[in-house]
């Protein structure tokens, strides 16, 4: 418990040209990571160019103008670093971890990457293809489907978070190096990023080192996308893909849910470990896969973001048990609406819950990762310090309050891929 106790420390400032800079000084390990995140996530892929976001991701270190695609990986080779490259709904993140004593040179590079990119025609071509072969992959994946499917219906026509974040075959075909360009200059910009540094030196060398690396970018700034609530569907919604030839048929069952700064957050994150996280899959999981043998899997899970996010509880079965499983679901999710959880589900949880503060915070990443989710959502710097007494305070009350307002069997949205599932239901 003492990384709790004494929690976490960082240093926040903001760099004259709007760059946010955390530092955290740690001697887990000793090393540096180095995380950046801009807001510039596939939200704000242009409408009919789904997937910009992600093409970005995959080509940004491919080249710059100071540095081919080959002398960038030499450059990082010959220090042991590789960069992770990712794109969520708001953020673009680039992370790596490296030496103390390389931390200079890696923020020159990374700030080069980010800034300058050249989006060389060869690159951009190749990774339209790997880009293209993951989609046909995930095409063919019943699991992939079933979630992406179920977003796309729970969100409104046009709205960011029910696009396919990578795109399709046909948006991603589309899209030209004139469109990642086009995005990158909208959306690449000092006052849109947060750099966090966690690791063995003290904070104010690290922002020293981040200033000398990012100081002297200056690009304009555009707007940032808060994407409203959509409305809650009014009705049940069942959908099937069939996926000729899967032995299993993965479910998707899902409910639009709430903001992460929304109040009943933390009820629906106690009443979610309940009913499907705990232990193998809380409620769920011993009903569907322990007690009734009927599930590879089953469990559930809650998304929230700076618009309302998502409560899906996901399942996999053989065919012949797509209904049962949808029913035993169904029995699930009444209960807990019903009767709600019980005091003894209430103090586990939060026992639970508070104790794997300290395992959510055991490497560099994990921390930088932490606090550039409190930075994003204005939790304060203090939050792993507060959290503990926040999920304390969650009563059985505000739990059933919660969880009346999202989960309702007569609306829930449900999507089943797999082979014949659709001759099953």
């Amino acid at each position: 418990m003492s990384a709790v106790v004494e929690g976490l420390v960082p240093t926040r400032v903001v760099l004259d040209n709007g760059t946010t800079v955390l530092a955290h000084g740690s001697a887990l390990h000793p090393a540096v990571t180095l995380l950046v995140a801009l807001e510039a996530g596939s939200a704000y892929d242009p409408v009919g160019r789904d997937g910009v976001g992600h093409f970005v991701s995959r080509v940004i270190d491919r080249g710059t103008a100071t540095r081919t695609a080959d002398a960038l990986s030499h450059a990082l080779e010959f220090r042991g670093v590789s960069f992770s490259v990712g794109v969520g709904r708001h953020t673009f993140t680039l992370s790596c971890t490296c030496l103390t004593e390389d931390l200079v040179e890696i923020l020159e590079i990374v700030a080069e990457v980010l800034a300058e990119p050249i989006f060389s025609p060869h690159e951009v071509e190749t990774r339209r293809g790997e880009i293209i072969t993951g989609i046909r992959q995930d095409d063919d994946n019943p699991a992939t489907m079933a979630g992406e499917h179920l977003q796309a219906l729970l969100y409104p026509p046009g709205h960011p978070y029910g696009r396919f974040s990578r795109g399709t075959v046909a948006s991603v075909e589309g899209i030209r190096r004139a469109d990642l360009t086009a995005f990158h200059s909208a959306w690449f910009a000092p006052g849109r990023q947060t750099v966090v540094v966690v690791g063995d030196i003290a904070a104010g060398a690290a922002i020293d080192a981040v200033d000398r690396a990012f100081g002297g970018w200056r690009h304009p700034d555009g707007p940032i996308l808060v994407p409203q609530a959509p409305p809650p569907p009014v009705r049940r919604h069942v959908s099937v893909l069939d996926l000729p030839g899967k032995p299993q048929a993965d479910i998707a069952y899902g409910f639009l849910s709430v903001r992460r700064n929304d109040p009943d957050y933390l009820p629906l994150v106690v009443m979610n470990n309940v009913l499907g996280q705990y232990g193998l899959g809380g409620r769920l999981g011993d009903s569907i896969r322990e007690r009734q043998g009927m599930a590879y899997y089953a469990y559930s899970g809650i998304d929230a973001n700076l618009a309302s996010g998502t409560l899906v509880v996901r399942a996999g079965v053989t065919p012949e048990n797509v209904a049962r499983a949808i029913a035993s679901i169904d029995a699930e999710v009444a209960r807990i609406v019903e009767e709600g959880i019980t005091p003894q589900e209430l103090a586990d949880t939060k026992q639970y819950l508070v104790g794997s503060i300290p395992r959510m915070l055991e490497t560099n990443i994990e921390i930088a990762s932490f606090l550039q989710t409190a930075e994003f959502f204005g939790l304060g710097l203090d939050y792993d310090r507060r959290l503990p007494a926040l999920i304390e305070a969650v009563t059985l009350d505000q739990v059933q309050t919660a969880t009346r307002r999202v989960l309702d069997v007569q609306r829930a949205t449900i999507v089943v891929a797999g082979s014949g599932a659709a001759a099953r239901l």
